[in-house]
């Protein structure tokens, strides 16, 4: 038996997290065995290179030890996490995947395209999302929430322009695969939010 994999994607204050446990929720009421997990992270290991990615500090880190950093976050993720998770026919609903490496470090940092696309083969393989969640918000929406939290990251302080590309790389992602993708308005209130996710989950359950 194989399991469903599901991921969630959007710029930064977009809620993915706040409403990651209840689609989990919803999916356990309906008798799935879920599993949560994050990128980069979801492991041990794997959350020890997120620390190192995301924490501020004195020495700048080149564009290419921050892509190469979260293939190697990924790499035991998939293999010690997702993938036996999926083999026991779990759900495994995971925040960020590959689509924000291509936003991010494709469109955000400008990156090499087929350098990105050879580490996607050689990281992910087979194991593709069956569907992906993407929470849209405007950039300044998602700024100012994301402002709101203790500290921001590394990544969380870079300049409106940098996450005016992501959100145009994920929403060009999001038409080129409209089979894979369901896309969110999360600029709306959480229960707006959360009827569009009662939408999508009916269409999960629906599957074969």
């Amino acid at each position: 038996m194989s399991g469903r994999f599901i991921t969630l994607e959007g710029g930064e204050g977009a809620g993915k997290s706040s409403n990651l446990e209840w689609l989990a929720d919803a999916l356990r009421a309906a008798g799935k065995t879920v599993t949560v997990s994050r990128e980069p992270g979801g492991t041990a290991l794997a959350e020890s290179i997120r620390g190192v990615l995301l924490a501020p500090g004195d020495e700048p880190m080149a564009d290419d030890t921050e892509l190469l950093l979260v293939f190697a976050a990924r790499a035991q993720h998939l293999e010690q996490k997702i993938r036996p998770a999926l083999a026991r026919g779990e759900w495994v609903l995971c925040d960020r995947f590959v689509d924000a490496t291509w936003a991010y470090q494709g469109a955000g940092r400008g990156l090499d395209s087929a350098a990105i696309a050879d580490l996607e083969s050689l990281v992910i393989r087979d194991t593709r999302p069956d569907m992906t969640v993407l929470f849209d918000v405007p950039v300044e929406v998602g700024m100012a929430r994301a402002g709101k939290r203790a500290a921001l990251d590394r990544i969380e302080q870079e300049d409106r322009a940098f996450f005016e590309r992501i959100r145009q790389c994920y929403l060009a992602r999001a038409a080129q695969e409209p089979g894979r993708f369901r896309t969110v308005d999360a600029g709306q209130p959480l229960e707006s939010v959360q009827q569009q996710l009662g939408a999508i989950v009916e269409e999960m359950l629906a599957w074969p």
